[in-house]
């Protein structure tokens, strides 16, 4: 399905030309039509499915076509690093629309909560928040809400995961009791559907299946003991010219900075990213990355849902995420925009367990790499002794030792799969 077919504005269609997008993704094919409609909308649906334009394109059209006086959307979103993202992705779409739009987000100076607040009271048509914030703003009793047409909460699961769920129900609580709410997370555990049966009202339900790693990511993995780790990282990017663009992750806050420092001593140009840093810090990271001034980034799960950028070609997972769903997320970092890409896990005794049931969700087993000569012997894969549950550091509001309720798939239509398509909005 094309854009095309949907009656938006010319202003929103000159914005989708402008940005070379043609086709759908099954998510925007769905929801678009529904939100369209004014109805609710409850989306399962991952990073990567194009889920943001799939809400920011009929909001846009209906600010575009409506006019609007005052705050007319208010997306709540976990994380600094994915508001950031939505907030760009707006300035894309919008730019023949006029709408205005504002990202508020803790960890900045003063300026930039004072620059918030002038927003909130003049009222941007679309805010984009992390609760924390907004809720800093709402206390100081200076923010009209009473506009507000839609409320948006995006990866809904992360934020209940987060402990947010007592503060997401007192900012609904400042809202309109007549408005469209739109709930989308990568799954649907209990806690979700408990919420939505709170805050919304007689939803339409999509479900777009978990998407497997792209076919043109080479996964491969390395059995190895935790005091082998470095050693192997110095032997796998040893020499490595060809890869402009490295992304490696770890579970664990203590083993980005000396991963880092490994990484300078080797002579690479490395940056690390984890929930420690300042905002300004985090952004200036980013941007180097973006702008191939930093050859590889090591980060916690801090920029696993949050990061977009293309042309990475390499994604090295230090630790085993302990969610299933996380390893799909880290390397669908790589081999973005049809081109390949390359991810190597290292698999400590500890974690064979849970990389099996990496295996099982993405229903393919992945090729174990004897070691290097010269680093000794690791272990040997056998996922069916279970590791002990030492307890791990996670920066940046990922999840630590829990797990999430794995996806469910009884929704009751509107039930897709993987699409391929042209090129696709939010991506």
């Amino acid at each position: 399905m094309n854009f095309s077919d949907f009656d938006f504005t010319h202003d929103v269609m000159d914005g989708l030309s402008s940005m070379g997008f043609e086709k759908c993704t099954p998510v925007q094919e769905f929801a678009i039509p529904v939100i369209l409609e004014g109805k609710d909308l409850i989306a399962c649906a991952q990073t990567g499915t194009g889920k943001t334009a799939a809400y920011l394109l009929p909001i846009l059209n209906n600010i575009s076509r409506e006019g609007h006086t005052g705050m007319h959307t208010l997306i709540i979103a976990p994380t600094r690093e994915l508001v950031l993202q939505i907030d760009q992705q707006i300035e894309g779409f919008s730019y023949f629309t006029g709408a205005s739009s504002l990202a508020v987000y803790g960890g900045g100076v003063g300026a930039a909560f004072d620059q918030q607040k002038s927003a909130l009271v003049q009222g941007a048509d679309i805010i984009v928040a992390t609760p924390g914030r907004l809720l800093s703003h709402i206390n100081m009793k200076y923010s009209d809400f009473s506009t507000i047409q839609t409320l948006i909460l995006d990866e809904a699961d992360r934020m209940l995961d987060m402990g947010f769920f007592d503060d997401i129900m007192r900012i609904i609580g400042e809202l309109p009791g007549e408005r469209q709410t739109l709930l989308f997370s990568a799954t649907m555990p209990p806690k979700i559907r408990q919420m939505a049966g709170m805050i919304l009202k007689n939803p339409e339900q999509i479900n777009i299946a978990i998407s497997k790693p792209a076919e043109n990511i080479i996964q491969a993995a390395y059995m190895v003991y935790e005091g082998q780790k470095v050693q192997l990282v110095r032997e796998l990017l040893k020499g490595k010219t060809d890869y402009k663009s490295v992304l490696i992750f770890t579970s664990r806050k203590a083993n980005v900075n000396g991963l880092v420092r490994e990484l300078r001593r080797m002579g690479f140009s490395a940056d690390g990213m984890l929930s420690d840093l300042e905002q300004k810090e985090r952004e200036e990271v980013m941007l180097r990355f973006r702008n191939r001034e930093t050859q590889i980034l090591v980060a916690t799960d801090i920029v696993s849902r949050g990061i977009d950028i293309d042309s990475i070609d390499l994604v090295m997972n230090y630790d085993v995420p302990r969610d299933p769903e996380d390893y799909v997320h880290r390397i669908g970092r790589t081999a973005r925009a049809s081109q390949s890409g390359v991810a190597i896990t290292l698999i400590s005794d500890n974690d064979m367990h849970d990389f099996r049931k990496i295996e099982e969700l993405i229903e393919r087993d992945i090729i174990k790499i004897p070691l290097p000569s010269g680093i000794g012997i690791g272990p040997e894969y056998n996922p069916s002794i279970r590791r002990k549950m030492a307890p791990r550091s996670s920066g940046g509001g990922a999840r630590g030792g829990e797990r999430r309720a794995p996806a469910k798939k009884d929704f009751r239509h509107r039930d897709r799969g993987n699409h391929q398509g042209h090129k696709k909005a939010g991506e």
